[in-house]
């Protein structure tokens, strides 16, 4: 007697993230995107997957830290500059800009992982050839159909040989990162509201505004490989960690929801880079909110600029 054959059973739909390499990460557990697709002429795709919890982008007051958006930014742009526009790998990518805005209700921390959508569309673009030396991108992310944030990021790219080119005299990059000198003692753990002695990016002076960045090459998360210089992720921590020193009554409970970050030059290894704050105002309209600035200064010039909206968490 015949049987008829069992219909085969729906395999279900199975998520992995994209490959380490295409995000610049060495830690497969750093990696948020999970996917891409291309979604027309400039336009594509990106999803991620933020953690519950994570040991440097540390969820506060039931938020997820709006670093993390800016990490997935870095890694988004990174990715698409690769698997969008056939960037190779071995060139050098680095931000002149980068600014975002998020809504803090969608920063909610639930029960599961937060899955991501980012729309990304990319313009003024400028080739060599056919490989983008500059581009800029524009970011819409949401999380189950509710607004995350915006965000544009413009950045460029470097062949090896126009890289050694403008880092001449400066060595090898393992070279550059083993001579790092340590890091000098940093301020308090209340002053910047971090419990760890390693995520303090800042270093106290005589000048209560300004400070020195402290650079601990050891870190396992700003710097996950070997890097020839201070990578942006750090800059962007100093411009937080400023705004919860400047109101030492709100420790702790202040939340970046909004940069505008521009990156001048090329932060090194080998010399101090101080970090001044000032107070922009309060919002008119909201008391809870306030603007400030940010200079990240090194040999006598400007290396980053930053202005930064700073909320009061209890008022979310």
């Amino acid at each position: 007697m015949l049987t008829k054959p069992k219909e085969p059973q729906a395999r279900p739909a199975l998520t992995t993230t994209v490959a380490r390499e295409y995000v610049h990460r060495a830690a497969l557990s750093e990696v948020f995107l999970t996917g891409w697709n291309k979604e027309g002429h400039d336009r594509f795709r990106v999803t991620a997957q933020w953690p519950r919890s994570h040991s440097f982008y540390v969820p506060e007051h039931g938020l997820h830290d709006p670093l993390l958006l800016c990490e997935t930014i870095r890694q988004t742009s990174t990715l698409l500059a690769h698997v969008g526009y056939h960037v190779p790998f071995g060139h050098s990518l680095s931000w002149s800009r980068l600014q975002f805005a998020v809504n803090p209700q969608a920063l909610r921390v639930e029960d599961t992982p937060a899955d991501i959508e980012l729309h990304v569309t990319c313009s003024d673009i400028r080739y060599n050839r056919t490989v983008p030396v500059t581009m800029s991108m524009h970011m819409e992310a949401v999380r189950r159909g509710s607004l995350l944030a915006m965000a544009s990021v413009r950045f460029g790219s470097h062949s090896p040989a126009v890289y050694q080119r403008l880092r001449t005299g400066r060595g090898e990059a393992g070279e550059i990162f083993a001579r790092a000198p340590q890091p000098p003692e940093p301020v308090s753990r209340a002053a910047v509201g971090r419990l760890r002695k390693q995520d303090i990016v800042l270093a106290p002076t005589s000048d209560r505004l300004r400070w020195q960045l402290r650079v601990d090459t050891s870190h396992p998360v700003l710097f996950d490989h070997a890097l020839d210089h201070v990578p942006g992720m750090l800059l962007l921590e100093s411009v937080r960690q400023a705004g919860h020193a400047m109101q030492p009554s709100k420790t702790g409970a202040v939340l970046p929801t909004s940069m505008d970050v521009s990156f001048h030059r090329y932060v090194e290894f080998d010399e101090p880079c101080w970090i001044e704050a000032e107070s922009a105002g309060t919002d008119s309209s909201n008391s809870s909110r306030q603007t400030i600035r940010v200079n990240a200064l090194q040999g006598g010039s400007i290396a980053l600029s930053a202005s930064a909206e700073l909320a009061d968490v209890s008022s979310l």
